[in-house]
């Protein structure tokens, strides 16, 4: 019996967390259709054109993936397409052409090809009919610049030398979603694919569908959505495993980067973090800390032993529950950002956008 009444307060101290942060639904609320749009398009500020339009594509990005498209869950998207691109699918990019001309400089240096060399193999014409010069020269956003390197690779001889076949923009369309996150997760995908993902992450349906499953499309313990704003730009539990390497800073007494990488990727070499999680001597293996820290980008790595022993002693040890959740300290890396950003800079800003929204509501 006292077995029986404890795990029932489990399960309730569970679902009190769980509805402090927005969380993924397995199953949708017995709305209309008609009034979950009307939501939608009263929530989105005045600014935008289209309303419509918008409304279509975030209420099928809700429906098709089954979240909840409470108002929380919709302001949380709305306010990331307002920070990314203020609601404009293609909106344009200063300097852009400045961009694109300096990053085919540097892939050319450092495959050592003379300048001369590659700007005379970009006069011949696109399957367009300008000229790929000319068309660099006054590309204005990421989706034409994407589109025009895709032409260079696959027609030009001198672009399969420069880019292989990877085109160097890595994210876009109106969420700015990474490619590779959309390549990685387009099942479910409800929309009939033009080409390739590539060219449906730069649509104004597949930015939206995409990105609402980069916010939305994972379990997470956070206590405010400020954090999920986080990880939009960090990755998947970046805020969660920031904190975590703060713990273990704090122990090891071994300075960490708070970014939220808990391995190296692509490496079975250990990392700083793993090197400083060795060094606390916790009784694990080797193997079963590399074990552990490989579920750093799934809510599984919460109930390893090694998450429960970090936190146990760290919490001991301050005399005070440590937090498990933090903003990581990444500075944004771009072309086109001119000032010192960061990822923190970014999560405040969309927080305030979502702040906004949920105004709206009332």
């Amino acid at each position: 019996m006292v077995y029986s009444a404890v795990k029932r307060l489990s399960l309730l101290a569970l679902l009190v967390l769980a509805g402090c942060s927005i969380q993924p639904e397995k199953k949708l609320p017995e709305r209309r259709p008609a009034d979950v749009k009307a939501q939608i398009t009263r929530l989105l500020p005045s600014k935008v054109s289209d309303r419509q339009g918008w409304t279509d594509d975030i209420f099928a990005a809700f429906t098709s993936q089954k979240l909840d498209p409470s108002v929380s869950n919709v302001c949380a998207v709305i306010a990331v397409a307002d920070q990314e691109t203020t609601f404009n699918a293609n909106a344009s990019v200063p300097g852009l052409p400045k961009i694109a001309w300096g990053e085919i400089d540097r892939r050319a240096g450092k495959l050592h090809i003379p300048s001369f060399v590659v700007r005379t193999a970009l006069r011949i014409k696109s399957p367009n009919g300008e000229s790929y010069t000319d068309r660099l020269d006054k590309v204005r956003s990421e989706k034409e610049l994407s589109a025009i390197f895709d032409d260079f690779i696959n027609m030009v001889p001198m672009g399969q030398t420069l880019f292989g076949n990877l085109n160097p923009i890595h994210t876009g369309g109106p969420m700015q979603v990474s490619i590779a996150f959309a390549e990685a997760h387009a099942d479910g995908y409800p929309y009939p694919i033009d080409g390739t993902i590539r060219r449906e992450v730069f649509s104004r349906r597949g930015g939206v569908w995409f990105g609402t499953r980069h916010l939305l499309g994972y379990p997470a313990n956070y206590s405010k959505t400020l954090y999920r704003f986080a990880d939009f730009n960090a990755g998947w539990y970046a805020s969660r495993n920031a904190a975590f390497q703060a713990a273990v800073a704090r122990l090891s007494g071994i300075k960490l980067a708070l970014d939220g990488d808990l391995i190296q990727y692509g490496s079975d070499a250990a990392g700083s973090t793993e090197l400083a999680v060795r060094a606390l001597h916790l009784g694990l293996s080797d193997g079963a800390i590399r074990s552990a820290l490989e579920k750093g980008e799934t809510l599984a790595f919460e109930k390893t032993d090694l998450w429960q022993q970090v936190f146990a002693r760290a919490d001991k040890n301050a005399g005070r529950r440590q937090p498990r959740e933090m903003l990581p300290g990444i500075k944004l890396e771009s072309p086109k950002i001119t000032r010192s950003l960061t990822t923190a800079w970014f999560a405040q800003r969309v927080d305030g956008r979502y702040q906004s929204c949920l105004g709206r509501a009332n």
